[in-house]
């Protein structure tokens, strides 16, 4: 975290400074493409959404972890203290770890409805049980949790020009499309982690299933099924950010060329994943870096016009400065919604 962007939200405790620059080194090492896309928001609040996607890498990372060979006892009675921190955290008493510190903060200053962590940590406690997905519907449930939430989370940080709840459905799709976009990138790393994240469903459709996948990832070898299987889900992922796509206009002027080079660059990974012929199940496909930096380039365009545009007008639904946020300076908020339910 540099010092510029923590002044700007007002973050002065030594501890909570600590504890937001340890967020944003997970973003940085985690999630280049979100991490590139952050850096063209408003200084002020690139750190909250720091804090939101460091604590979702610290639970998926208790999940997920290929280093050495962990039991799910251990990583579940891991997530277990995590989720004791969370709530201890929420209630106003720190949660001990520094990225559980942030995200409590985080939460405060923009009056995130808790349930939402809550919803995320139940999916993340599935991922140690649950290896496969029956049908689409099984999986749209899962990513409720897993994904959904975190749209949700950033809305109240980005800002709306609408009524939050307008925005809100697509900005779950767009956490959705997001997730979906990667479940499809990483379905070989994937099957090493014993998990297949495709809908059988959709998969038997093609005469595919975790067997035949299976084999492919041993042997690397190609079966025309699986390809076809894996174009039907990229053409279901692009139908979710087309549910996604209304809600970029609905944002903050200043928020949305953040999200919209979000949009295109987790877009271009599909592009990436047919241009190579859908070998994900051998490979990681990579967007072209020349197609990031000019991406990248839009989007800084894009700021410039928009804090220009800003300079005369404020949209009403934006967040306020981070120095009139309830707990602004770490004092307690009058009124927290703690137990607002999701939508």
């Amino acid at each position: 975290m540099t010092a510029r962007e923590l002044d700007a939200a007002g973050i002065t405790e030594p501890a909570l400074r600590a504890a937001y620059t340890r967020c944003r080194l997970l973003n940085a090492r985690h999630g280049k493409t979100y991490f590139l896309a952050t850096r063209l928001l408003p200084v002020e609040r690139r750190p909250a959404v720091h804090a939101l996607y460091g604590f979702a890498r610290w639970a998926d990372d208790i999940v997920d972890s290929l280093e050495g060979d962990v039991p799910p006892h251990r990583r579940a009675a891991a997530l277990a203290a995590l989720q004791e921190g969370l709530e201890q955290g929420l209630r106003g008493g720190g949660g001990g770890d520094p990225v559980v510190l942030a995200l409590a903060d985080t939460a405060r200053r923009y009056g995130i409805p808790h349930g939402h962590f809550r919803d995320f940590m139940a999916a993340m406690r599935s991922d140690l049980t649950v290896t496969d997905y029956p049908a689409y519907d099984d999986l749209r449930a899962y990513m409720h949790g897993s994904a959904a939430v975190i749209g949700l989370q950033m809305l109240p940080v980005l800002g709306t020009v609408v009524p939050r709840e307008e925005a809100a459905p697509h900005a779950a799709a767009l956490g959705v499309a997001f997730q979906l976009t990667n479940f499809l990138r990483d379905v070989g790393e994937d099957l090493d982690r014993g998990r297949v994240y495709l809908p059988a469903d959709l998969l038997r459709g093609h005469g595919v299933d975790r067997d035949l996948l299976l084999w492919s990832r041993r042997t690397g070898s190609r079966d025309p099924r699986i390809t076809e299987a894996l174009r039907a889900f990229e053409d279901l992922t692009r139908g979710v950010y087309r549910e996604a796509a209304p809600g970029l206009a609905m944002l903050d002027p200043v928020a949305r060329p953040c999200i919209r080079t979000a949009f295109v660059l987790y877009g271009g990974i599909l592009d990436a994943v047919a241009d190579d012929g859908y070998a994900v199940v051998h490979r990681r496909a990579v967007v072209p870096r020349r197609r990031r930096a000019a991406v990248a380039l839009d989007g800084l365009a894009r700021v410039a016009a928009a804090r220009a545009a800003a300079r005369w007008s404020a949209p009403s639904g934006a967040p306020r400065p981070p120095a009139e946020l309830p707990g602004a300076h770490g004092t307690p908020p009058a009124r927290e919604r703690e137990h607002e339910e999701v939508a």
